[in-house]
């Protein structure tokens, strides 16, 4: 057998392994979205990673780079935080008529699917035509994609603010180590920043976060054909 496949296929149940907490029956699939940090970004701007997508089978998907959709190499290291997703949140209409969401018209010309896993594959023929750029068109985008697809939670307003604020306030860490992960390079950062240039450094770092946050926000409801992705 192929040894990437072997370890990719290790990777996915070491992943399921660490979802201890979450109370999942022996037929419910595994479905999540998950986020890793970002070199350097997230050093300075530990809110800021990377997300992925897991198909019905715990595969990851993610968009990594232009024309690039990741399957089963989640990009920039393991998986940190996770978020379980509820299947029965989902609109799957066998046709235009059998909606269950309120916007079935508009789900139905952006684009539905009638299972998980082919939502998430439409997405990605979409994506594997995209230019990325971190700061219009990232993970956040593909993994909204996805959701607005799925008319998850019977919104297709998804974007790359409330998905992070879904995974940021409603995630969990996968174990302890992936805590020290995210927010220790952070930490040394400051502190060495903090020795060397003192408190104008903080003064700047959260300047710098601020105006990160503040080009997201604008951009993603204020001039949305910045961030039209």
């Amino acid at each position: 057998m192929n040894k990437q496949l072997v370890e990719g296929k290790q990777s996915h149940f070491w992943f399921c392994f660490c979802c201890t907490n979450l109370d999942i029956s022996a037929s419910a699939s595994l479905l999540f979205t998950v986020w890793t940090p970002l070199p350097v970004v997230s050093w300075l701007a530990p809110f800021i990673g990377h997300v992925g997508i897991c198909r019905e089978d715990g595969v990851i998907l993610d968009f990594s780079g232009s024309n690039l959709i990741n399957v089963d190499e989640f990009a920039f290291g393991a998986a940190a935080r996770y978020l379980h997703l509820d299947r029965t949140k989902c609109c799957f209409p066998p046709n235009l008529v059998e909606h269950t969401c309120n916007i079935g018209y508009r789900h139905s010309e952006y684009g539905s699917a009638i299972t998980w896993d082919d939502a998430l594959q439409l997405s990605r023929r979409n994506y594997e035509h995209r230019t990325y750029n971190l700061f219009t068109c990232n993970s956040y985008s593909f993994t909204a994609n996805c959701l607005n697809r799925l008319c998850y939670d019977g919104s297709m307003g998804w974007n790359m603010i409330n998905v992070a604020a879904l995974m940021l306030f409603k995630g969990y860490w996968i174990n302890f180590m992936s805590v020290i992960r995210s927010f220790l390079p952070s930490m040394l950062v400051v502190s060495l920043g903090v020795m060397l240039v003192g408190w104008p450094f903080l003064i700047g770092l959260l300047s710098f976060s601020l105006l990160l946050l503040g080009w997201f926000v604008l951009g993603t409801y204020c001039f949305k054909s910045l961030l039209d992705c």
